[in-house]
């Protein structure tokens, strides 16, 4: 990636675009805010404030790495869910091959600082931005976009918008996870009728097969297998075709976040095609993990032996009112959290009092109000106003989303780095 360019987010001005960061950090650009390595307890931060544990996202990325490098797969994790390029360059240097990416704004930030390698998980036919990406694509010859089709309407719709251009854009049959999936083909004989679409252009590749199995209605390891051998088979029915003879390898992807040990499986039996293949796995959320949806759900649960992620996310809210014993309020709602998979955990309370941290038992989060989170506590749970709670979060996507700058904090509570998003 463009090491300048993301250089160049160290000189962005603290202000107050930036909730929860020290206000008298004012005017500091983000990059001397990090050099100070304030502490996130003593230093300031105002409360809500998300926080990204160091040691923890170093460890997701090195365990995520290796896990596709032992079993034989490229990586393109999803960068929609961080939409954050200081991000991305730590999983291109931790071995990723390329950034998957659900729409086209979200490329242009990638393509702002540098991301060789694009996956694009949808079928373009915004004419603008067609023109927009073949010009990219045409403008760099290092750079790699691939994307999505699944109906003869939309192979037309780009080829039009795509005569002219010197570079072919590089495009992926999508397989539907059965009928009540998102997007794609619905079956192998409309798979092959869009592939012959594709082959029919001039301006279009047909470069592979992808889909999302998690989209299966009660993913099973029995329904995931049966439904990745499908997509395996089309790769090699439409190999047999003759359908990839323009390209200079074949492009075999899969895998969420919670599926992609059978993802690894199913690929290893992928038998020789006419091309090289590289099979290419898109699990995202694995940087950051989480406390709830894919803690419960992530594949080393079922293989305990080849590591285990650590959630890397975590919220500091303050306690502002405690009505009842049974009952207390934090000041962090739907704007800071989470909460279309579950709601925040709470995991430790930071006594205001002493700066103390114990574990946060007898509470719990009941519901979220705009800018406040209900606890329902024990009476004997200790918690007073002014304490800080730190909660625990599920489904990471929706999470970063709402968090412009986010401190990265070492233990002990140094923070050191400060992550931007663009959503």
């Amino acid at each position: 990636m463009d090491t300048g360019r993301l250089a160049r987010l160290a000189e962005e001005p603290v202000d107050h675009r930036f909730k929860g960061l020290p206000p008298d950090a004012e005017g500091l650009l983000a990059g001397q805010l990090a050099a100070q390595q304030r502490n996130l307890y003593t230093g300031g931060f105002t409360t809500p404030v998300l926080t990204l544990s160091a040691e923890d996202l170093e460890h997701n990325l090195r365990l995520m790495e290796g896990y596709a490098a032992g079993h034989g797969l490229s990586f393109a994790p999803h960068g929609k869910t961080t939409m954050a390029p200081q991000l991305f360059q730590r999983q291109f240097a931790h071995g990723a091959w390329g950034i998957t990416l659900a729409v086209p704004h979200q490329v242009r930030v990638a393509r702002e600082f540098g991301a060789p390698v694009v996956l694009l998980a949808n079928e373009v036919v915004d004419r603008a931005a067609l023109h927009w990406l073949s010009a990219e694509v045409d403008r760099d010859p290092g750079f790699r976009l691939l994307c999505y089709v699944d109906s003869v309407r939309g192979v037309a719709l780009m080829d039009e918008a795509l005569r002219g251009r010197n570079r072919p854009f590089e495009v992926m049959v999508e397989l539907a996870a059965g009928d009540e999936a998102r997007t794609g083909v619905r079956g192998e004989a409309e798979a092959l009728t869009v592939a012959r679409a594709v082959a029919a252009t001039g301006t279009l590749r047909l470069t592979g097969v992808a889909g999302y199995e998690a989209d299966l209605p009660g993913a099973s390891p029995a329904t995931v297998r049966a439904w990745l051998d499908r997509l395996l088979g089309l790769a090699q029915l439409l190999d047999g075709e003759g359908l990839f003879a323009g390209a200079e390898e074949i492009v075999v992807s899969a895998g969420g976040s919670s599926w992609f040990d059978a993802v690894a499986a199913a690929f290893a039996r992928l038998p020789a095609l006419s091309r090289p293949v590289r099979k290419v796995l898109r699990s995202g959320a694995y940087v950051s993990h989480d406390d709830g949806r894919y803690q419960e759900s992530t594949p080393f649960n079922r293989i305990p032996e080849e590591g285990a992620l650590r959630p890397a996310l975590r919220l500091w809210a303050q306690v502002v009112s405690r009505p009842t014993p049974e009952q207390a309020f934090l000041n962090a709602g739907k704007r800071d959290v989470s909460y279309d998979m579950g709601l925040p955990v709470p995991l430790l309370v930071r006594s205001a009092r002493d700066g103390a941290e114990r574990a946060a038992e007898g509470i719990e989060v009941s519901r979220l109000s705009d800018q406040h989170a209900w606890l329902r506590t024990a009476p004997d749970c200790g918690i007073e106003v002014g304490d800080w709670v730190a909660l625990g979060l599920s489904h990471p996507c929706t999470v970063f989303e709402k968090w412009p700058l986010i401190p990265v904090v070492r233990r002990g509570g140094a923070v050191v780095e400060y992550v931007r998003t663009f959503f």
